[in-house]
């Protein structure tokens, strides 16, 4: 999901707008791995799919059949980019998702690329700078609720009780994003002093540190790459930020060692889950 994300935000910011076409190449993206093989990774459904059940006939719901599909995303993709008439952002995102889950054009994935759309669509939208708000963990904490809000859209057009739990999530992600953010640069700032007091050593330690905020488990050949330092200037800063209780080793190992700055991916891992 992140690969997917990233790939996305890239694309629009070389110019591309919210399209299906961006959907579909980040859905490739998504679904290249073992899991993603024979789902037709950035391709449009050419079958009938359903939700719950064994069949069409029992499902809890049937998405649009295969040759119905475009008729559906022609207008919604005009509707991501504000034809015929503008939306405001917060509920552009919140129709849209539900739009889309609805239309199910993959055979997989679908889940996901629903909740990326969101923070991309705000994004595209000026409403966020970066993709610093993450809804999908609490859809997931509130998963019962959030299919049955669907569905209700689906069967009576109950988009009001749909608009107020997406605005719900949308606070109370944005609330735990500043508390996790608050918190992430407290440790760092805190970090940084302790590492400072390492005399000669604090200067290529504090370029570890910072390369580790980025990519917070990371081998030390990769550390080499993004810390612009050589491999024994690395192994020694490292050996610094574990004594100094910053990160551990995780393998073990002499060799492919793998280390992780802890507290850094516990305040994360407060904030991120994987979608569905």
């Amino acid at each position: 999901m992140v690969a997917a994300l990233e790939f996305g935000l890239k694309r629009f910011r070389g110019g591309m707008p919210l399209c299906m076409r961006m959907l579909c190449e980040m859905h490739k993206v998504l679904m290249t791995h073992p899991g993603g093989r024979g789902k037709t990774p950035g391709e449009l459904r050419r079958s009938q799919v359903w939700i719950g059940g064994t069949r069409p006939g029992n499902a809890v719901f049937v998405p649009p059949p295969a040759d119905a599909l475009q008729a559906c995303l022609t207008p919604f993709e005009r509707f991501l980019n504000d034809e015929p008439d503008a939306t405001p952002p917060l509920i552009k995102a919140a129709l849209a998702h539900v739009q889309f889950e609805s239309i199910h054009p993959f055979l997989d994935g679908n889940g996901r690329i629903g909740l990326l759309l969101i923070v991309l669509q705000l994004v595209a939208d000026g409403v966020l700078h970066e993709p610093m708000l993450y809804p999908s963990l609490f859809f997931k904490t509130h998963r019962a609720h959030y299919y049955e809000l669907l569905n209700e859209v689906r069967l009576r057009g109950d988009w009001e009780r749909w608009l107020d739990f997406f605005a719900e999530g949308v606070n109370v992600s944005a609330t735990q994003a500043v508390t996790t953010a608050i918190a992430l640069l407290e440790l760092v700032n805190a970090d940084r002093d302790r590492i400072a007091g390492l005399g000669r050593a604090a200067t290529s330690a504090l370029a570890v540190h910072q390369a580790m905020q980025r990519q917070p488990i990371a081998t030390s050949a990769s550390l080499v790459k993004v810390a612009g330092l050589t491999a024994a200037t690395v192994n020694k800063s490292l050996a610094h930020l574990e004594a100094l209780g910053i990160v551990d080793e995780l393998t073990h190992r002499q060799r492919g060692r793998v280390f992780s700055y802890g507290r850094y991916v516990s305040e994360l891992a407060s904030e991120v889950a994987p979608g569905d």
